[in-house]
Order: C-alpha cells, then sequence, then structure tokens
C-alpha cells in the first residue's frame, strides 16, 4: 500500500469519527470539519490511485503515453492562442490610432 492512500485512509476515517463524533454531541462547525477531513482524505486516495495508474500505463507503453501528451499540449496551445487573440481585439492596445491628423 503507497503512503499516500494510507494516509488519506487514515484521514477519511479519523473525519468519519469526528463527524460522527460531533453528530453526537450537536456541534456543527466540528461536524463541518470532520466532513471535510473525510472528503480530503478520500481526495489524496484517489489521487494516489490515479498517479499509481498513471505510472503503470507509462511503464507499459511509453510511446502512447508520449503521444497523448503531445495531442493535449498542441490543443491546450490551441486554446491559449485563440483566447489570447480574441482578447487582444476585443481590448486594442492603442484606441486612438485612428484619430490621427494627416
Amino acid at each position: 500500500m503507497d503512503t499516500d492512500t494510507a494516509e488519506g485512509t487514515l484521514k477519511e476515517v479519523a473525519g468519519k469519527v469526528q463527524d460522527a463524533a460531533s453528530g453526537v454531541v450537536g456541534d456543527a462547525a466540528t461536524q463541518m470539519s470532520g466532513k471535510a477531513r473525510e472528503l480530503s482524505g478520500k481526495a489524496q486516495q484517489l489521487c494516489a490511485d490515479t498517479t499509481n495508474l498513471v505510472r503503470d500505463r507509462t511503464a507499459e507503453s511509453p510511446l502512447a503515453v508520449l503521444g497523448i501528451v503531445a495531442a493535449v499540449s498542441f490543443i491546450a496551445g490551441v486554446i491559449w492562442a485563440n483566447t489570447r487573440s480574441a482578447a487582444s481585439q476585443a481590448y486594442p492596445t492603442n484606441p486612438r490610432a485612428n484619430d490621427r491628423a494627416y
């Protein structure tokens, strides 16, 4: 078991215990804190699982992963370039450029 997965499990269990204890006492702030800790543990477990999956897939077929990363990077670059050009058209750098006296 990975250390991130173990930490996530401990956070989740601690959050459930804190949530249950505060539910008995009736403290809403502590109950919300327990739920937040529980969700943090689940997110950490999910991150650890995703990291392990990516690591395994990369070891199995590194060229396929390289192709996917290249495609995603290209698409992100196209989107970024389009948003930058749209922003520069919406806000001209010199709004009085057409007011020159000839």
